[in-house]
């Protein structure tokens, strides 16, 4: 039996989910004529013409009640549509977690989620629906910002996102949809130092770059201040050198760290707050399912907390 692919389309509404929708459909990768189901979960200004659709072999249903999105109603999509692909313009106020980990269709398999950002509503929908936007960006492999300028603090918005998902991919377009080019951030610590030194209140920013900047660190050595994980069955000589981290709000609190290796692993009790001088690899690590940055220990001294647990990335 063949998998259906999915490709839901997800943002608060009036992100652009509508054009970008449209647009997809008519670019070459897509305007096939192979039979498409397009599911609609809200209604913007923006519309579908129908009857091009149809010409296109696109047929459009439409979800009104965020309940009604269950396996049995997906398979009676495919059942009646029999499509070779799914198209999703997903309600961002409805629970992503459950539609994108729960299976959608015996037939169906994920394939992509993006996530729309309309940039000059961000930082308001940020303040006043912060949780719910986190959960938006937890399962989004691609989050596009669009009407932005260059006067917004696009690197914020970045962490914001890679806060939540550090393996999402941002990309930022102003209001013509010209992609505008960011950069990287240079971090609020000195990286002419050996070691390079991690002020405590900047771990957060530290870590993000480490995931995103292997140029800056292959081969260097950090100094900072972690407080130790020993997980369950973790292999010996290894243990995790992190910190409590505040991805959204004080319901969302995550230990951040790296995997650490040194001689002395087996004389560390968890929790207990270390000086951590040591040389940053990017390599594989089960722990990682994949490549990510690897300490190796140079020196561990014990030290107190630091006057605040809980670091932030902004």
């Amino acid at each position: 039996m063949l998998e259906v692919p999915v490709y839901v389309i997800t943002g608060f509404l009036e992100s652009g989910k509508t054009t970008f929708i449209k647009e997809v459909l008519e670019s070459p990768d897509f305007a096939d004529g192979e039979k498409t189901l397009l599911i609609l979960c809200e209604e913007g200004e923006e519309s579908y013409d129908v009857k091009a659709c149809l010409r296109h072999n696109i047929e459009i249903e439409t979800i009104e009640e965020e309940s009604d999105l269950t396996l049995e109603k997906m398979d009676e999509l495919q059942r009646t549509h029999k499509p070779k692909r799914v198209f999703v313009e997903f309600n961002g106020t409805w629970d992503a977690q459950k539609f994108c980990t729960e299976p959608m269709s015996r037939r169906w398999v994920l394939t992509q989620v993006i996530t729309l950002v309309d940039g000059s509503t961000f930082e308001i929908y940020l303040a006043n629906m912060r949780q719910m936007m986190s959960n938006i960006f937890l399962y989004t492999e691609l989050v596009i910002f669009n009407r932005c300028t260059t006067e917004m603090d696009l690197q914020k918005f970045r962490r914001t996102v890679k806060a939540v998902n550090t393996q999402a991919v941002c990309s930022f377009e102003d209001a013509s949809g010209e992609a505008i080019d960011i950069g990287k951030a240079q971090p609020p610590f000195d990286l002419t130092q050996d070691p390079i030194v991690i002020p405590d209140s900047e771990y957060g920013l530290w870590y993000l770059d480490a995931l995103d900047s292997r140029e800056r660190y292959e081969g260097r050595r950090v100094q900072f201040k972690g407080k130790v994980m020993i997980p369950r069955k973790f292999p010996e000589n290894e243990f995790i050198p992190g910190r409590n981290c505040m991805t959204c709000c004080a319901n969302d609190i995550r230990f951040m760290g790296f995997v650490c290796h040194s001689r002395y692993a087996d004389q560390l009790t968890q929790k207990m707050w270390l000086e951590v001088t040591a040389e940053v690899r990017y390599q594989f690590s089960p722990e990682y399912e994949g490549e990510g940055p690897v300490l190796y220990a140079v020196h561990l001294k014990s030290t107190e907390a630091p006057e605040e647990d809980v670091v932030l990335f902004n």
